[in-house]
């Protein structure tokens, strides 16, 4: 199976994750608590590597971190690195 990724990175929405959790003064295993409400069951370590961008991010858990998290999926699979913008 081929590993695809784009700018050395497995997903878009990793650093904009990781800024939104913090943003909301929450650790990861709080994340990953949050999740699980969504009915996305993460580990910490899988919060870790998508935040790293090392881990692909399904559709269906986009969406949960953007409903916990409380941004637009489109906020997460912009490009630009601008964080503030559209939260």
């Amino acid at each position: 199976m081929k590993i695809y990724e784009y700018k050395d990175r497995k997903n878009l929405s990793g650093r904009k994750i990781q800024f939104a959790r913090k943003r909301l003064g929450l650790s990861q295993e709080n994340l990953a608590v949050r999740l699980q409400t969504e009915g996305v069951s993460l580990e910490r370590d899988s919060l870790s590597r998508i935040e790293t961008g090392s881990r692909f991010v399904a559709d269906y858990e986009l969406k949960a971190f953007a409903k916990v998290l409380e941004v637009p999926v489109d906020w997460l699979l912009d490009e630009n690195d601008s964080f503030n913008s559209k939260i």
